[in-house]
């Protein structure tokens, strides 16, 4: 297939950072701070953006399963801000939620995040205040956390795939985080699509290498439908959860926001590429520099070593509770409640806010779900939307009912197409407040967030 490599800037504007002042601390240190980037293809400037350290995405935090990872978030930015480590099954204390598990990082200020990654796999970490301005700007990086027993691979690849929205002038970060078009339709779509922070990025392989490829979708809003070029492998995990028995890619595959994939290819290319499948064609997402190699094929890898997840016994069997996904443009939504105040749909529209949970529009005083630990549960998502939502589940992971009852595979952020309804199963194994929302970080923005609580 012919590729063809692109990037479209918009517009809108700039923005000046004040620097903020650090504390002491005996943790390393993730400051979150003003950085500059060259995203955009050479011959543009650099960027301004919001990093962990000053970069995007921040630096990898790689660790062994079953270990401690230690971070002083310190906060150099000019809004409060805090960090959500998205997919672990954490402590609630660590799981970076203002106004449900800690207060948000001042400007100036620090808080100290310290727990236990009890399971291996690809994960990240990402700003959860402002969390539709402070991803947008870069305030995201990739957590690995390592089996024991690793699988053999010649190169191991963290990849954050995102997308950002340029101005065409001078390759600025677009503000208007607050528009109303975003808020109410599909989410922010930006217009050039980055790997690991660079446009159209290269690695250097051989020819019969064996590549494990960890791709996380760290893109406010946009969906991406992954596809190969030059190389044949499998899907070995999704959400940091291994596959049992591990999955052959044909075609291309969806990776929806804040979604997860790890994949071991085998370079069979005399070049080869990581697509994004578009009604266009393929469109290259990274390069990789094939060199001559003489290694034979190593047939299907094993799967990785498992995970210790709750067992789910007799789904069927578990109380089913029903999520109703509402609102945005053309879905008829009247109204819906915000705090314990019911309004209209114009009413909210004025205040930005166009999304419900259950008629339920941003958090609400109670907890959608009220659970003992260790219950086990349904939960139907229906979407009366004409839209598609990543519902995450913060703390646990669930597994997806088939029609046929079947479970599949462990996830965190399941994609709940327009008009369809998606079941899950999972066990509340884990203490505390924790949040439900749409991934589709404008939805979350505009109303569409929730929680539960485990006891």
């Amino acid at each position: 297939m012919p590729l063809t490599r692109r990037a479209l800037l918009g517009s809108l504007a700039a923005t000046t950072l004040v620097p903020a002042l650090a504390g002491a601390t005996s943790l390393p240190r993730l400051q979150a701070r003003p950085g500059r980037r060259q995203l955009a293809p050479e011959g543009y400037p650099d960027t301004e953006i919001w990093g962990y350290d000053g970069i995007a995405p921040g630096p990898v935090i790689r660790v062994a399963q079953g270990a401690r990872v230690q971070r002083q978030l310190v906060n150099a930015l000019p809004q409060a801000t805090a960090v959500h480590w998205h997919g672990i099954r954490i402590d609630n204390a660590m799981d970076g939620v203002p106004h449900l598990t800690q207060a948000a990082v001042e400007p100036g200020a620090s808080f100290d995040y310290d727990f236990t990654v009890p399971d291996a796999g690809s994960y990240w970490y990402h700003a959860h205040n402002h969390s539709s301005e402070q991803v947008a700007r870069g305030l995201h990086g990739l957590l690995i956390v390592d089996e024991a027993d690793a699988p053999d691979v010649d190169h191991d690849l963290p990849l954050a795939i995102d997308d950002w929205r340029l101005e065409r002038a001078d390759a600025s970060i677009s503000g208007g985080f607050d528009n109303m078009h975003d808020l109410s339709h599909e989410g922010r779509l930006g217009n050039l699509v980055t790997v690991n922070g660079s446009f159209d990025p290269s690695v250097k392989v051989a020819r019969g290498d064996r590549l494990r490829l960890r791709l996380a979708n760290v893109a406010n809003a946009r969906i991406f439908e992954i596809g190969l070029n030059g190389l044949e492998g499998w899907l070995v995990a999704l959400d940091g959860m291994p596959l049992e028995p591990v999955v052959p890619v044909s075609g291309s595959f969806t990776l929806a926001p804040a979604q997860r994939a790890d994949l071991i290819v085998d370079v069979t290319g005399e070049a080869a590429d990581l697509l994004s499948i578009e009604p266009g064609g393929g469109y290259g997402l990274m390069r990789f520099e094939v060199a001559p190699g003489t290694r034979a094929r190593r047939g299907t890898p094993a799967a990785l070593p498992p995970n210790p997840l709750p067992v789910i016994a007799n789904a069927a069997a578990a109380p089913l509770h029903t999520m109703r996904l509402m609102g945005g443009m053309m879905s008829g939504m009247a109204g819906g409640r915000l705090g314990s105040t019911e309004m209209n749909a114009r009413e909210l529209a004025q205040l930005g806010k166009f999304w419900a949970l259950n008629g339920q529009v941003d958090m609400g005083h109670d907890p959608f779900l009220d659970l003992s630990r260790g219950e086990t549960l349904r939960i139907a998502f229906v979407n009366e939307t004409v839209f598609p939502h990543g519902m995450h589940t913060h703390g646990h992971h669930f597994r997806t009912i088939a029609a046929d009852g079947s479970l599949g595979p462990w996830r965190d952020t399941v994609l709940v197409q327009p008009r369809e309804t998606v079941q899950i199963a999972m066990v509340a194994d884990n203490p505390g407040k924790w949040m439900l929302h749409c991934h589709m970080l404008e939805h979350a923005a505009a109303g569409m967030m929730s929680w539960f609580r485990v006891t």
